[in-house]
């Protein structure tokens, strides 16, 4: 069913609408702003015809009642209901100007302000007798209007000003404002001084990025390589300051001969070299061998070392190499030298991490032999660790040469150490090659090292120059570590550490093919109580089966000499790093130099790839050697009690002796009192 409810409505004229000020012709306008009319097919029928007013629905208490046509738990009901019978304001008003009347829906719920909001409009609306205005009415009535300002006169008289004061209140509102204004302009002058200086300086950050040439801000991350910018000029060093790396020097001289005169090689047909490798442990030399051949030259010289190419950015590095062989190429002829080449020209891999990592290697290898021609530039790299480069780097037509630069000989460390000696003040009967023997394995570096704390040493001690003391205590600080004279050992211990080291001594000084003794101490020395130092007279390029087993042998006299002295019972592990020795020894004799008539000239590299019954034959082999080195080592140190016992005092009351020392004690002569 459908049920019409008749809401009657209060009439109202034009006076309580607020609009009685208003003409004709402003009510006509506002009319059509405001209200829509009826088109004529819309219009209402006399009574009694058919209506044209459409149907709508009152709003409810709820949203679903709204939504659904009927409350929770209800027979759902709609109710429509005409729209008012009585006419509104708005239609009455549209009646009286003659208009046609319009259609208003009637809505069932308001919205409401805030209550803060309505108490505060409330307060401030002024109460009007006659009726009132709708607010947004009297917005579109009154926005034409301009804001009041109030005098300066009435603001005194509202504020009851006496009269005596009105003028110094004038005054002091004019000087306010006047300091106000001026406050505010200061404002405004530093506002737009600090944006002047933050346009300055992006614009400076932005000329520096892009290289522009007036600007010198430059930024590592794109500028490329500044050595590349500046070649240095290797006047001052020459084949002369490289000591110790003859054949090495004499394979570079060739590329200095190409650089001086390259015609002489182009006339014959030949290519000039693009490349060469030096390849060398540490310290041997391989800048300075770079640095000499550009200086021989007198070429510009390029330096880069391997990890300056690599950036986290990508194509940084490729960009970087580009730059240095722009440059190279516009001062040919010239040297660029690479340190640390494995860094970027390491084996390359396909890695779906690191797409990008090739892209630095590929720019080398690229500038080094590509398509376009790189005449004039020679590029020599150094690497310690030649088995890590990428074979296409290696090939004939990038390094054509491959330089080997070992550790210097005996020969070579006497001619170092004699070129650094020139360099301090030292003492002219110090010979370099007694020094040179027994730093077997010493680079150039370790060379320069030695003569460096020899130095410090003498001046610790006051002295006007270095001797050999200097140069020997220099040389067992950087073989031992430095002495522990704070270490307090009581004499038991020892005791037993002068009988160990004299152990080795006696062994050394009377075995057949044993290196000679260079000194013996019982002075602590970082993990050591004491050592004993061998010199051999020359480099070994190899050694003789006699030489290995005299090496064993004197391994063993220290722990041979503690149980002989003191009993079974009270041996120590002092003899564990002699052990250890004398082991790696007999072990490379069996499997690896066929020195073993059981096992025969096979060799064993991978003992876990053999049989159970071939490394038990390896191990009883090894044991055997062992065995019969200790009972050579008893034997010998059996028959010369006397002399062991000798060295031992000695070695207690001096705590170091040197070879003639030794000599002199077990000759049975008496040292001279120190």
């Amino acid at each position: 069913m459908f049920s019409f409810t008749v809401q009657p409505q209060p009439m109202w004229n034009l006076r309580e609408l607020g609009l009685s000020d208003l003409g004709a012709q402003q009510l006509d306008e506002l009319v059509n702003r405001m209200l829509p009319r009826l088109s004529p097919q819309e219009a209402p029928l006399p009574s009694g015809e058919q209506t044209a007013w459409r149907t709508s629905h009152l709003s409810t208490h709820s949203f679903f009642y709204n939504k659904h046509g009927f409350s929770s738990g209800a027979m759902p009901m709609l109710t429509p209901v005409f729209s008012r019978q009585q006419p509104s304001p708005l239609q009455a008003v549209s009646t009286e100007l003659q208009h046609w009347p319009v259609w208003v829906q009637s809505r069932g719920f308001k919205t409401f302000r805030s209550k803060t909001r309505r108490l505060q409009s409330a307060s401030d609306r002024p109460l009007e007798s006659e009726g009132f205005t709708p607010s947004f009415m009297k917005g579109f009535l009154t926005r034409d209007k301009g804001v009041e300002i109030e005098s300066l006169d009435s603001l005194s008289k509202n504020k009851n000003i006496p009269e005596g004061q009105q003028d110094a209140f004038k005054k002091g509102f004019a000087e306010g404002f006047l300091k106000a204004q001026a406050l505010t302009q200061r404002t405004q002058e530093s506002l737009r001084r600090t944006r002047l200086i933050l346009l300055v300086l992006l614009l400076v950050g932005l000329y520096g990025i892009s290289k522009t040439p007036f600007i010198s801000v430059r930024f590592r991350t794109t500028s490329g390589l500044d050595s590349a910018v500046d070649p240095v000029q290797m006047k001052n060093v020459t084949f002369e300051h490289v000591k110790g790396v003859e054949e090495a020097k004499n394979e570079l001289q060739e590329v200095v001969e190409f650089l001086k005169n390259p015609q002489k090689f182009t006339a014959l047909g030949g290519k000039l070299p693009k490349g060469v490798l030096l390849v060398g442990p540490p310290g041997t030399g391989k800048t300075l061998l770079a640095r000499a051949v550009a200086g021989e030259a007198d070429v510009p010289f390029y330096y880069a070392s391997g990890s300056e190419f690599d950036e986290m950015f990508v194509g940084v590095g490729a960009s970087r190499i580009r730059n240095l062989f722009r440059e190279a190429k516009a001062n040919a002829p010239c040297v660029i030298f690479i340190d640390e080449l494995d860094s970027v020209g390491g084996k390359r891999i396909e890695s779906p991490m690191h797409p990008y990592s090739r892209q630095t290697i590929n720019q080398l290898l690229a500038e080094m032999d590509g398509f376009k021609p790189n005449e004039g530039v020679i590029i020599i790299g150094a690497t310690n660790f030649p088995e890590a480069l990428d074979n296409a780097l290696i090939r004939p037509g990038r390094f054509d040469m491959q330089v080997t630069v070992p550790k210097p000989d005996v020969k070579g460390r006497t001619e170092i150490l004699n070129w650094y000696l020139k360099k301090i003040k030292v003492d002219p009967a110090i010979e370099a090659n007694i020094i040179a023997r027994g730093t077997v394995g010493f680079s150039g570096a370790d060379l320069e090292n030695l003569v460096n704390q020899a130095a410090l040493k003498a001046a610790v001690d006051g002295k006007d120059m270095v001797t050999l003391k200097e140069l020997e205590f220099a040389k067992d600080k950087i073989l031992m570590g430095p002495e522990r004279r704070s270490a307090e050992i009581d004499k038991k211990n020892k005791m037993i550490t002068a009988y160990h080291e004299s152990g080795h001594a006696i062994v050394a000084y009377y075995t057949k093919d044993a290196m000679p003794i260079n000194k013996a101490t019982i002075m602590p020395r970082g993990p050591s109580l004491g050592h004993v130092s061998m010199l051999p007279e020359n480099d070994r390029w190899s050694e003789t089966r006699s030489q290995l087993l005299a090496q064993m042998d004197v391994s063993m006299g220290g722990r041979v000499a503690e149980e002989i002295i003191f009993g079974q019972e009270y041996i120590t592990t002092g003899a564990s790093s002699d052990f250890d020795s004398a082991t790696k020894i007999a072990k490379m004799m069996v499997t690896r130099f066929g020195m073993c008539e059981k096992l025969g000239v096979m060799t064993y590299t991978d003992m876990t790839a053999q049989s159970p019954e071939t490394q038990a034959a390896v191990e009883q082999e090894i044991r055997v050697l062992l065995k019969e080195s200790y009972e050579r080592a008893k034997a010998l140190l059996k028959s010369r009690a006397k002399e062991h016992k000798n060295l031992a005092d000695a070695l207690l009351m001096y705590e170091t002796l040197d070879a003639k020392e030794i000599q002199l004690v077990l000759e049975g002569k008496n040292l001279e009192v120190r």
